[in-house]
């Protein structure tokens, strides 16, 4: 028998019945104990049952008490008509205090992160055995599962939509009070922020364009307002370009001088002042940037969760990723099966942090071959994969006519003009919005603000 008895996970039978004896003797303690436990943090099965009759109970906002519980049980149909009441009973009598009730749900809480850590361990000790998957896979699983974990989340399972609208009403509850405010993250951009309400939590948002049309100048705006502005981290990966020649970009634009210019270094006194002005301005700005250009998915994943209050992660840019079993293929489908396999991986990582991800993509040149009508791009232009436009919850593609005007055939297009297209949004409309763009600076600004790029700064 005490052999047997070894083998059960951690847990504590009277921490667990003295968190339900401090429900039932005070109920001004029961919204403390549901913003900490869930149901699957008791072991006993008893206990458990009691608990969801108790959890769905608050979520309903119904009474509480040893009568209307049982009748919970009863039509929960965990009521048994000999023990029920005796055991609600037992529970009230041996309970110390409700005073005590946070130490007693430590307690159930930690034996159930003990007991998620062994299952946990144990299935990843499975996979290794079954030796179906690399280690570099085993290894990625095992830092997700952890995480979600430490996070509080545990693994991923079903849960009853009771559980789920509570959440809804808060999350309400807050847009309510924010009033005027952005939901998500502003892109520094007012035309932009008025069609998708900002950068949200868990989205994945796709900034595709041909090369040199300015697509890293925009996500790199959109990153250095995020810094400024909204009081998070923001975690730029440069696949293309090193952390000299981004902070080149962002002295350029924050100090309004011409990038060529700063590249030279031969600055007067005006222009010097400016980037002593601008420099410091970044230097308090919450930007972290990494320029390894062989990271996977995996790699960024686990540098982003040590980032505290992470607010936007920005990518650049995806057909340079490598993915988890190496880098890139060459031949069509495998190229095409690993785009894929990122893009998953960089929808489930926005789920995980719980913060909106702004990858970068090339688009093929297969709008190019029509030169006979303004050659804006689609969702079948995105280069390599499908899955892009299927994972991602916005896709936004980048246009400037004059991009096609090198001999300046056609003076009447405008080259500080430039087209946002949002080509899918989960959460809105789509549609065409119109940008200012000021080259000598790598950035974007709003319509209504074009007159500015022919004044002096």
């Amino acid at each position: 028998m005490d052999e047997l008895l070894s083998y059960q996970l951690p847990h504590s039978v009277e921490a667990e019945q003295s968190v339900l004896g401090a429900m039932l003797i005070d109920e001004n303690c029961i919204p403390q104990v549901i913003e900490r436990l869930k149901p699957e943090d008791f072991y006993l099965r008893q206990h458990r049952e009691l608990y969801e009759a108790i959890y769905s109970m608050f979520n309903f906002s119904q009474k509480i008490d040893l009568v209307t519980i049982l009748e919970k049980l009863r039509q929960n149909g965990a009521y048994d008509e000999q023990t029920s009441a005796a055991f609600l009973k037992q529970l009230m009598e041996i309970t110390p205090t409700a005073a005590n009730v946070g130490i007693y749900l430590d307690i159930v809480k930690d034996k159930s992160l003990l007991r998620a850590l062994a299952q946990t361990c144990g299935e990843v000790e499975g996979m290794v055995r079954e030796g179906t998957e690399s280690g570099a896979q085993l290894l990625e699983v095992a830092e997700q599962r952890v995480y979600a974990l430490r996070q509080g989340r545990g693994t991923a399972g079903l849960e009853p939509l009771a559980g789920v609208v509570p959440r809804l009403l808060e999350r309400l509850g807050e847009l309510a009070a924010a009033g005027d405010q952005l939901p998500g993250i502003s892109t520094g951009l007012k035309v932009l922020d008025r069609a998708l309400t900002g950068l949200n939590k868990s989205d994945l948002v796709i900034l595709a364009a041909r090369p040199g049309m300015g697509k890293s100048s925009l996500a790199m705006n959109m990153a250095i307002h995020a810094g400024k502005f909204s009081g998070k981290a923001v975690a730029v990966f440069s696949l293309e370009m090193s952390k000299e020649q981004l902070g080149m970009r962002l002295l350029s634009g924050e100090s309004l001088i011409e990038n060529r210019t700063l590249a030279t270094g031969r600055l007067n006194d005006d222009e010097w002042a400016r980037v002593a002005t601008a420099a410091n301005v970044l230097s308090h700005t919450n930007l972290l940037l990494d320029d390894d250009p062989s990271l996977t998915v995996a790699d960024m994943n686990a540098k982003c969760r040590r980032v505290k209050d992470l607010g936007l992660v920005v990518v650049d840019y995806l057909q340079l990723m490598t993915s988890a079993g190496g880098k890139l293929g060459y031949e069509n489908e495998s190229r095409q099966n690993a785009v894929s396999s990122i893009t998953r991986a960089l929808k489930i990582m926005a789920k995980e942090l719980q913060v909106p991800i702004l990858c970068l993509s090339q688009l093929s040149r297969a709008n190019e071959k029509d030169k006979t009508t303004v050659r804006r791009p689609r969702l079948s232009d995105l280069r390599d994969s499908g899955a892009i436009e299927q994972d991602a919850d916005i896709v936004i593609f980048l246009h400037r006519e004059d991009y096609y005007n090198d001999d300046d055939s056609n003076p009447d297009i405008d080259p500080n003009l430039a087209e946002c297209i949002v080509a899918k949004n989960r959460h809105g409309e789509t549609g065409i919005l119109h940008l200012g763009w000021r080259p000598q600076f790598t950035s974007f600004i709003d319509p209504e603000d074009l007159d500015l790029i022919h004044e002096e700064p």
